[in-house]
């Protein structure tokens, strides 16, 4: 006798390691992160699902805060769901949280900011000239610079970017022709570093950290690339104010490799009772 199931609405947090997938949005023929996590739900429940996300992160891109709905069968709790779907994934992606969704919930619109990390590994200074231009226990997470880096360079430049700006210059949109976007928040922070299950060499980590209302395609990776070129001497921090005003992307320096990015959280109102963190 077949138990009947109930339709339930459930929300995620998710983790990925992004190397090995062409971004998050499915993609006919190339492995993604929604193709995989949906191709375990349908080996799970034997029926297929589509997944909703909160962004749309390139190929390469990390998360440790992606959110994701979707509607499922489903006759046990939300906790069991969770250890089940995760039992179907590879070891490169987990379901980190799975709860209920609030009525009328949307992984993207329903969201109020995003913040995403970018992480650059630079040598010691004393190493700068004999080291090798890539690190193999690096690379997969961060850009692994030779070039020396002026934090104090890199902060002024950004500074510039705080607020509501049209984007034009450092992004396309996903959908429309609206460039706006709002940055709360914007800064570097640079962290000592002398791991040897981290890398051989020891240096420092720059890690820079945006939040903002949303995100323009590759907006993050064109914003790090022109704020490198600040950092290492190329531009002064002036010069980033005037790309931002151009709204042209011919101002814009190349957008920096994208294993060094990973979308840490997505915000949403405390009203909707999520406890996704």
């Amino acid at each position: 006798m077949q138990v009947n199931q109930t339709i339930i609405h459930v929300c995620c947090l998710v983790a990925y390691d992004g190397t090995d997938y062409h971004g998050f949005q499915f993609q006919l023929g190339v492995p993604t992160i929604q193709s995989t996590l949906e191709a375990a739900l349908t080996a799970l429940l034997n029926v297929s699902v589509r997944i909703t996300g909160a962004g749309r992160t390139d190929t390469g891109v990390h998360a440790s805060g992606q959110v994701i709905s979707v509607q499922v069968p489903w006759r046990h709790s939300v906790a069991d769901l969770q250890r089940a779907w995760n039992a179907h994934l590879p070891p490169s992606i987990a379901i980190r949280q799975l709860q209920l969704a609030p009525e009328g919930f949307h992984p993207r619109f329903s969201a109020d900011a995003r913040t995403y990390r970018y992480t650059i590994y630079q040598s010691d200074a004393a190493n700068l000239h004999s080291v090798p231009r890539r690190s193999p226990l690096t690379d997969r997470f961060a850009l692994y610079e030779t070039r020396l880096l002026s934090l104090d360079k890199l902060r002024e430049a950004t500074t510039f970017l705080i607020g509501e700006h049209d984007f034009a210059t450092f992004g396309q949109p996903s959908q429309g022709e609206n460039t706006v976007r709002r940055l709360y928040q914007a800064d570097w922070q640079m962290v000592e570093a002398n791991l040897p299950l981290i890398s051989e060499y020891p240096g420092k980590r720059f890690v820079f950290t945006v939040n903002a209302n949303g995100f323009l395609r590759q907006m993050v990776r064109n914003l790090v690339g022109s704020l490198l070129e600040v950092g290492v001497g190329r531009w002064v921090p002036e010069d980033v104010r005037l790309a931002l005003m151009a709204r042209e992307r011919a101002h814009c320096a190349s957008p920096v490799p994208a294993q060094g990015l990973v979308l840490e959280s997505v915000e949403y109102p405390k009203h909707l009772g999520l406890f996704l963190n």
